[in-house]
């Protein structure tokens, strides 16, 4: 079904309002603007799938009714970006949300699967994806297209429940929880001005004053790069905001000096980015911004991470996660320089599986030997041996 006027639309949410399971999908373009461009909604559920498209139809509030309707669970695959555009466009954020492509890791498949492996593997399906990388801006829409749109919501019903059914048979969907509650929140979409400086790289080579310069020039790129919805990066390149807060520019022509501003800033916006730099140069003592200084890696720290990567590879193999989602290399050197307040491997599934032997093994009331070639976990006493797994020596 394609769905190109008011009419078509009222019918379809008709006919979809109330289904217990809505597959959600979205295709956009953002390579030069701000905010995404949306191209095509897709939607549907076991019976019907359908794309609309919000080109030729100026008013989709039919379609945020069904959005909205809390009894229906939105099942979508990496689904940040698609609930980050209808919350734009919404003004709510959508709930209840079930992503698939978080869901499937949990139940063996790598980090990042993409959509087209999880079909074939759950229901031996092989996508087509020749229009992977198509202008979904340009109409008319081909053939090959709108088939390429309705595939990514048609089996993503049958997925859910494939994944579902997994999950709950080893206890898992409860784990997911907090995950999903993540993407129900505008926290996840929101974006803070005033906290953008902070993905900057080489913030350590500046001091507070010139951090708080960063914190204000970086938050006005962000609203001047929203004013004119175009990348951030067009406006000004990262290493010229370094620059600026570097030399702290009093008027246009000491920043006109600065390297790449003469090249994309406006003489027009000149005086919006030195009212900036004013306000850094401005702000209180008290007031300037600190870096969250990672504690200094103890040098004899490498062996214990290793032991403890180990631990985390023995469970994930038993409990058949992926690594990655698991713990990281970084999280586990915090966790062995003793930082766990907010360690996301004492918190939750991560806790129950690995977390609290990785506190174990670190307090010493854990060890990890050989027995027969496998990786044996031994608690105190130690005539208690427990092998939960094999890790070739």
């Amino acid at each position: 079904m394609y769905v190109r006027t008011t009419q078509e639309l009222n019918d379809l949410v008709d006919a979809l309002i109330g289904t217990p399971i809505l597959a959600v999908d979205t295709e956009f373009m953002r390579e030069k603007t701000y905010w995404a461009r949306l191209c095509l909604i897709q939607i549907g559920n076991s019976e019907i799938s359908a794309i609309i498209d919000p080109l030729a139809i100026e008013d989709l509030s039919p379609l945020w009714r069904l959005m909205k309707d809390e009894s229906t669970l939105k099942v979508l695959h990496a689904g940040q970006q698609d609930l980050e555009i209808t919350w734009r466009l919404m003004g709510e954020t959508v709930r209840p949300v079930f992503d698939t492509q978080v869901a499937a890791t949990l139940a063996g498949f790598p980090q990042q699967v993409g959509y087209g492996a999880i079909v074939k593997e759950l229901l031996g399906v092989e996508l087509d994806k020749s229009d992977t990388y198509t202008d979904w801006a340009k109409r008319p829409l081909s053939d090959t297209q709108v088939e390429y749109a309705l595939n990514d919501v048609r089996y993503l019903p049958e997925v859910y429940k494939k994944l579902s059914e997994r999950l709950e048979a080893h206890g898992r969907l409860p784990w997911l929880r907090a995950d999903f509650e993540r993407l129900e929140s505008v926290d996840s979409f929101r974006v803070d001005p005033e906290e953008m400086f902070r993905r900057l790289k080489r913030l350590s080579s500046l001091n507070r004053r010139q951090l708080g310069v960063l914190q204000k020039v970086t938050a006005w790129r962000e609203t001047e790069a929203q004013r004119r919805d175009i990348p951030r990066r067009w406006v000004l390149g990262d290493e010229s905001l370094i620059e600026i807060a570097r030399r702290c520019p009093k008027d246009p022509a000491e920043l006109g000096a600065v390297r790449g501003v003469a090249d994309k800033l406006p003489k027009s916006t000149h005086g919006g980015m030195i009212a900036a730099v004013r306000l850094g140069m401005e702000m209180p003592e008290d007031e300037l911004p600190r870096l969250d200084k990672r504690k200094r890696k103890p040098a004899d720290i490498d062996g214990a991470v290793d032991l403890m990567a180990a631990l985390v590879r023995l469970r994930a193999k038993q409990h058949d996660v992926a690594v990655p989602l698991m713990a990281s290399r970084d999280e586990l050197e915090r966790l062995a320089a003793g930082e766990r307040e907010e360690s996301p491997l004492l918190e939750g599934w991560r806790r129950s599986i690995v977390g609290d032997e990785l506190l174990e093994l670190l307090d010493g009331s854990l060890s990890l030997t050989l027995v027969e070639g496998a990786l044996a976990v031994h608690r105190t006493p130690a005539d208690h041996v427990e092998i939960l797994g094999i890790e070739p020596a």
